[in-house]
């Protein structure tokens, strides 16, 4: 999974153990910056210090909500018996919180049972959109019944897509899900599986998905509801 972690810039303690858990971890020390990156990238998971040098953790949160529109899952990390921040931070969109002294059991279940929350499992049997259901142990998608020749990347990319229904992803983001962390792909490559998974999967209104190239950034797939369609094709 790709994590961001803000955090003290004298203090790694974070960043260090997401990438010892496993995760490709993305740290950071100035919440501005965050925030910018967080307008062309994208993460699976933002981890954050409640106490930092130049913003406030709870405006970082209400940024991430508000201004970014973003629903990305947060965890954030305040120091002991500050209950107060821990009302805040909840009210203002996270969606879990540690106490210092982190311990790193405890942090790797919190983000495990956070990222399983957030996320639909490779593991389950069937997973199911719609029309559109996937059988990740046999790597196959059946749309209305009927199996889909995909190729391994095209399946990938496919249930990556429907996994993060409504999210922006950025090229990078999609690019390590696919063809791996520090695989070079060509930019091209991604558009032409893209355009392949909108052919093959009929990803169109009358669908129920659509699928769309955010310029300059990535791509999203959405859930076309019932009564948006029919003002479409009334049109």
């Amino acid at each position: 999974m790709r994590i961001a972690v803000l955090e003290h810039e004298d203090d790694q303690a974070l960043s260090q153990a997401m990438a010892g858990f496993g995760h490709e971890c993305y740290p950071y020390t100035e919440g501005r910056i965050l925030l910018q990156d967080l307008r062309r990238q994208t993460f699976d998971l933002l981890i954050l210090d409640w106490r930092l040098p130049d913003i406030p953790g709870i405006d970082v949160v209400r940024s991430v909500r508000n201004e970014l529109r973003s629903r990305l899952p947060i965890l954030f990390v305040t120091d002991q018996h500050e209950d107060a921040d821990a009302v805040d931070g909840l009210n203002a969109g996270a969606d879990d919180f540690m106490t210092n002294p982190v311990r790193a059991n405890e942090l790797e279940a919190r983000v495990n049972a956070l990222l399983r929350r957030s996320y639909p499992s490779q593991h389950d049997a069937e997973l199911v959109f719609g029309d559109y259901h996937f059988y990740p142990q046999a790597r196959t998608l059946k749309v209305r019944g009927v199996k889909v020749e995909l190729k391994n990347r095209e399946y990938e990319l496919a249930l990556f897509l429907f996994q993060n229904l409504g999210r922006m992803l950025s090229r990078e983001h999609l690019h390590e899900a696919v063809w791996g962390v520090g695989v070079e792909a060509l930019s091209r490559s991604l558009d032409t599986h893209v355009s392949r998974l909108r052919t093959k999967l009929g990803l169109r209104p009358e669908n129920g998905f659509l699928l769309l190239a955010i310029y300059g950034l990535g791509y999203r797939l959405e859930v076309v509801e019932a009564n948006a369609l029919a003002e479409c094709l009334s049109r």
